[in-house]
């Protein structure tokens, strides 16, 4: 399918692996012209030269913390006004409630509430100009089934969601849409760390974790990065202009209800 987003340039947070990298790998390969951001500068570079190798597209590999002020910066320097924005940055680890303390909770909501806020501001009043934007914002299946451990990340995601359904109204006229993608469990570096640390705090080992894991999932399967930035360049693409304010849930029917 043609995206109709060729020539369209994207940055995306947080995608020198992972969920980040399946998006811009799918917007490079839709004629994007990508950024690609991480925070360890071989990975990011590398990622970058193979994503441009694999779909011809310009791609610039951007170093940088996204969370920081220098961060955005040089996004914005490599990149001033994108067509497309994919916020995505890591959450805080598992961990209980009560180990939280102001400072722990505060870097959990700028993490993953006000840096997406941060870096819409910046690129809406140009996407309106432009008469077209594209927003999507990486959250959590979490988000509508909320998992004990990531309360923090949970609630901060939620926050972003609740925030954004009130603005994604006010720029639709101007061709911009704002939606979310919420993943449940995909096969990720991020995905094997915490197979290892269940296997460790439960003295079992990894494969039993991943199977034990597996069989909560109704498709009896992880899903796969590649199935995840399809579904991000469809939601940048012209088809989906009037789809906006909405949380796509990919989880392989993990979450049991009818909405």
């Amino acid at each position: 399918m043609d995206l109709g987003i060729a020539g369209r340039k994207a940055i995306v947070c947080a995608s020198s692996r992972g969920l980040g990298r399946a998006c811009a790998h799918h917007l490079a390969e839709a004629g994007c012209e990508v950024i690609v951001n991480g925070r360890d500068k071989a990975k990011t570079e590398s990622t970058a030269a193979e994503v441009a190798k694999a779909t011809g597209a310009k791609v610039i590999p951007v170093v940088a913390d996204v969370s920081t002020a220098a961060g955005q910066a040089a996004l914005f320097a490599a990149m001033p006004e994108p067509d497309i924005l994919v916020n995505n940055n890591a959450g805080p680890p598992f961990r209980d409630f009560r180990e939280l303390d102001r400072q722990k909770m505060i870097d959990g909501v700028v993490g993953n509430m006000i840096v997406a806020i941060e870096l819409i501001q910046k690129v809406i009043d140009p996407m309106s100009a432009k008469k077209f934007g594209r927003i999507v914002n990486i959250t959590s299946g979490s988000v509508k089934a909320p998992i004990g451990g990531l309360d923090l990340s949970s609630g901060a995601r939620a926050g972003l969601t609740a925030f954004l359904a009130g603005v994604s109204r006010q720029v639709a006229a101007n061709n911009i849409t704002i939606n979310f993608i919420l993943p449940g469990s995909f096969d990720t570096d991020r995905l094997g760390h915490n197979m290892e640390s269940v296997a460790k705090n439960q003295n079992i080992t990894v494969e039993q974790a991943r199977a034990a894991r597996t069989a909560t999932v109704p498709a009896r399967r992880f899903g796969q990065p590649d199935e995840f930035g399809a579904a991000c360049a469809f939601l940048c693409s012209t088809h989906a202009g009037y789809i906006t304010g909405q949380n796509l849930l990919i989880d392989g029917g993990t979450f049991n209800g009818a909405l």
